[in-house]
């Protein structure tokens, strides 16, 4: 699995490179040179967090910066091993960046590499130092679509700036702190020495991930490409 990915990170990096020395011969796409803001949707929905993502659309390329923090998952969002373990994680951040391809307008593929801050406490149990079981942190390489939907981009004013954005990513994990990426610790409701691996990111311990975001992009639609 290491080399499959391996292969696919290594064909995603030569085509962006490719594709940064034509993008000087393309004409430039709607919203070029313009920064998007936007805020998750389920991480305040599902994860009683927040993720703030800062976004800049060159010619055909996008460049951005996003930041999940106070997520929680417990009950309903564990799955596996944690949840037969009767665990909840808290991770006080999710941070990382991401270089992309503009195939139009609206959409793009990134490259992103992140780092996750994980903490694993008993479900139910309050959260604090003398609760931890285990603090660790993942580190992931993947891939993310993005498609953004600007509701008003035929106005010409403020509300042309509105922005929604879902997006698709693949997110698995290359390393992380523990020792062969796992731990064992003594579980007091099994009451017996329990290994845990290092947890996915992703839906239900998966390494995909969808979102949908709003916010704004700054600037209006210069471009030199008719309306898509």
């Amino acid at each position: 699995m290491q080399i499959s990915i391996k292969k696919i990170f290594a064909g995603a990096a030569v085509f962006l490179l490719t594709q940064i020395s034509f993008a000087q011969e393309k004409k430039d796409l709607l919203y070029s040179n313009r920064v998007s803001v936007l805020a998750g949707l389920i991480q305040p929905i599902l994860l009683k967090g927040g993720n703030i993502e800062i976004t800049y659309f060159s010619k055909r390329m996008s460049f951005d910066y996003s930041h999940g923090f106070l997520l929680n998952m417990s009950g309903g969002t564990i799955t596996g091993d944690a949840k037969t373990q009767h665990l909840a994680y808290h991770l006080p951040y999710s941070t990382g960046f991401g270089v992309g391809y503009r195939f139009s307008s609206y959409f793009d593929v990134r490259i992103e590499s992140k780092i996750h801050s994980w903490e694993v406490y008993y479900d139910g149990e309050t959260q604090n130092k003398s609760n931890l079981i285990k603090a660790y942190k993942t580190y992931s390489l993947g891939i993310g679509a993005y498609y953004r939907y600007m509701p008003f981009h035929k106005k010409d004013n403020w509300l042309q700036g509105i922005t929604t954005s879902t997006s698709l990513r693949w997110w698995p994990n290359i390393a992380s702190s523990l020792t062969d990426n796992k731990f064992t610790y003594y579980n007091k409701f099994t009451n017996k020495e329990e290994t845990l691996k290092a947890s996915n990111i992703g839906i239900a311990g998966s390494q995909f991930l969808m979102n949908v975001s709003v916010g704004y992009t700054f600037g209006g639609k210069k471009g030199s490409v008719k309306e898509e």
